[in-house]
């Protein structure tokens, strides 16, 4: 068995202090071939399903493929060429899909709380060691007709679910992003006070 080396933070410097699980967190294209426990996934998707939304709504909704079996085929099969080149290294796939209409009227907050709701599942597998890289190339149609969604749900994103592999099984233009620092704008152009575009006060560029 390969003993793969822990990684160690690839954020570039958050500049405050932030949850360490937060600071861990990225999107990785290798995953190890180990499979990841029900008792795991149950835990995941217990986050998601604690996830704040409008009205209580809950909006949310997974299909989660487990290597082998007909539902991971079918989003593997939906992903465009570029995700398809890794995400046949997880060993779950899952699509995310949100209500989008409820009762005849369109649900406006249904894909933000669907954010919501994967964010609570990320961190909480990440405090269990497995990584979610999730996904917006893909051929949501396919999985229409392939799961008969009811009308008023649309699929959203799909997520690779599974431990860290080793970087080196990657291609070479992949590997390099896999490795790479993250890097984030700074805050002084997304955090505004008194008028759009202008840096609230107590925002700098350092703190980013």
């Amino acid at each position: 068995m390969t003993v793969l080396p822990i990684r160690t933070s690839r954020a570039s410097g958050a500049g405050h202090p932030i949850h360490p699980l937060l600071a861990e967190r990225f999107s990785p294209r290798a995953f190890a071939p180990t499979a990841i426990r029900i008792d795991e996934l149950r835990s995941m998707f217990a986050a998601a399903a604690w996830a704040p939304s409008a009205f209580n709504g809950q909006p949310w909704r997974f299909l989660v493929g487990i290597r082998g079996d007909s539902t991971w085929e079918a989003i593997l099969g939906s992903l465009d060429r570029d995700n398809r080149r890794w995400a046949g290294g997880a060993p779950v796939l899952v699509l995310n899909v949100a209500r989008v209409t409820w009762n005849g009227s369109a649900v406006s907050t249904a894909t933000y709380d669907l954010g919501q709701a994967v964010a609570h599942l990320t961190i909480q597998a990440l405090a269990d060691g497995i990584h979610v890289h999730q996904m917006s190339g893909f051929e949501p149609e396919h999985l229409v007709d392939f799961f008969d969604f009811p009308a008023e749900f649309t699929p959203v994103t799909v997520m690779a679910v599974g431990r860290l592999g080793d970087p080196e099984g990657l291609p070479q233009d992949l590997r390099v992003r896999e490795v790479a620092p993250r890097e984030r704008v700074p805050m002084s152009t997304l955090v505004f006070s008194s008028t759009f575009g202008k840096a609230a006060p107590w925002i700098s560029d350092t703190s980013i």
